[in-house]
């Protein structure tokens, strides 16, 4: 039965609960009808037998015949018996005769009063009695006065009849109700299926289902929208990271390639190239080399998901900072790097925050120039990178975060155009933020901002959580 009545749709389903659910109503309804009506006809025809006086005329006539004495005759609408002490019962002439039973002769005994009891006469129709208890002399008698049932009987089956009718009807009614209702309910359903089976079809994410109303389907149609919408997004970000990581390998592969076919033409020609050549030749291939494994990892980085908490740990900022100020110094050697730094602990991955800073020095010594200066400076959890390079135009900072993307004045340095990005993620991963801005008398600024404490805590569970970040698709 489950089995069955799961394969049927979800319109069918529901159009049969609503139908047995009208059922059961109808049903009790039409039972708890036939009773009260039968109960009532009953104490009508019982008010009517009570109302009968046992010691008028006919019934002493009656018991005088039943006494051999000659009467005329009399005439009655009930059926009347005069029943003795010893089960001896006189009919009035002319109707059904009833045999004694065990009550008559106890109301004629004198153990119970005036009853009312329901027995069948000697041609089985239901009758109806009412017995009276009296005297004749010295001699108890019972006097009973019948009448038959169908008059409750006879109106009590054309009333179930009525009733079967109309609860058949209601239930039909009910069924065809439900049905309609379930139909025109599960239309949205209905669209949204349908916009599913597309999508899986043919991949389409642009499918919008019209929302109508705030009902619980228009709340499911409005979240499909949303999903789609970011499912949408999340695939253009994703070809788009495909496209420009393309395009920016294309750039350095194309250069390594010209350099190796250039050296091994020279050696299968039998031509040396210049030795000053043939070592800038290598020292290209070593940076382009370099531009590349520089670029992978960045795109492994902005790739993984957003890290757990168990690669998160309380660590010091200001540390983090002079090991990069180290790297940074070798790397532009050229260049007078000053730092000021004040303890500070931020609840992050050590790895890749040291990458963010990494990245913002890298950035700011990559458009200092040549004998110029960079200020570090770490205070109440901000970290500012301030280079003295050409800056960057008002209407470019909207952009710098974005990936691969990179200044027009910038096209023709090396670099990915994903170092910001990096720096982005990460800062939002450890609750912070990270912005650019035009520097005083020249130059770029860059301000990084993590929550922490300037004191360690005494346990690191202790450390406030930062906020959750949002997500960022690759």
């Amino acid at each position: 039965m489950t089995r069955w009545y799961g394969r049927l749709p979800l319109r069918s389903r529901l159009a049969m609960l609503v139908a047995t659910a009208v059922a059961v109503a109808v049903a009790a309804s039409a039972a708890a009808c036939w009773l009260i009506t039968r109960d009532r006809l009953t104490q009508q025809l019982d008010d009517t037998l009570t109302s009968v006086n046992a010691a008028d005329a006919n019934i002493s006539k009656l018991y005088a015949s039943c006494q051999g004495q000659p009467q005329p005759p009399f005439f009655t609408t009930y059926t009347v018996r005069v029943i003795t002490a010893a089960g001896d019962v006189c009919h009035v002439p002319g109707k059904a005769k009833i045999p004694a039973q065990r009550t008559d002769l106890r109301v004629a005994q004198g153990q119970l009063g005036k009853t009312l009891y329901t027995t069948q006469d000697e041609s089985g129709a239901e009758m109806r009695v009412f017995d009276v208890p009296a005297f004749d002399g010295a001699n108890r008698l019972a006097v009973s006065i019948a009448t038959p049932m169908d008059q409750v009987t006879r109106p009590l089956n054309q009333l179930a009849l009525i009733l079967l009718f109309v609860a058949g009807a209601g239930v039909f009614g009910a069924a065809s109700a439900g049905l309609w209702v379930a139909r025109a309910g599960l239309k949205p359903v209905d669209r949204l299926t349908d916009a599913v089976e597309h999508i899986a079809r043919t991949e389409d994410l642009a499918v919008r289902i019209p929302v109508d109303g705030e009902d619980e389907i228009a709340r499911l149609s409005r979240s499909f929208n949303s999903m789609t919408s970011a499912l949408a997004a999340s695939r253009d970000l994703q070809q788009q990271l495909i496209a420009d990581a393309g395009h920016e390998l294309r750039t350095p592969l194309t250069s390594l390639r010209t350099n190796i076919d250039l050296l091994v033409r020279s050696e299968q020609s039998g031509r040396p190239i210049p030795a000053a050549d043939r070592a800038a030749l290598l020292e290209s291939v070593k940076a382009q080399m370099g531009e590349l494994a520089a670029l992978i990892g960045d795109l492994q980085e902005l790739s993984r998901p957003v890290r757990g908490q168990a690669a998160v740990e309380v660590v010091a900022l200001h540390d983090i900072v002079g090991s990069a100020l180290a790297r940074a110094r070798l790397r532009g050697p050229s260049l007078t790097i000053t730092a000021d730094l004040d303890p500070w602990y931020v609840r992050a991955e050590p790895a890749g925050l040291e990458r963010a800073v990494v990245n913002l020095l890298d950035n700011a010594a990559k458009f200092s120039p040549t004998g110029g200066s960079v200020e570090v400076r770490l205070a109440g959890g901000e970290l500012t990178v301030r280079d003295h390079g050409p800056g960057i135009p008002q209407d470019e900072l909207p952009h710098v975060f974005e990936r691969f993307w990179r200044s027009p004045s910038a096209r023709s340095l090396p670099g990915s155009g994903l170092g910001l990005s990096i720096v982005a993620r990460t800062a939002e991963q450890a609750g912070g933020a990270v912005r650019l801005r035009s520097a005083d008398l020249g130059g770029t600024e860059a301000v990084l901002t993590l929550p922490g404490a300037a004191t360690p805590p005494p346990e690191t569970p202790e450390m406030p959580e930062p906020p959750a970040p949002p997500q960022r698709e690759p």
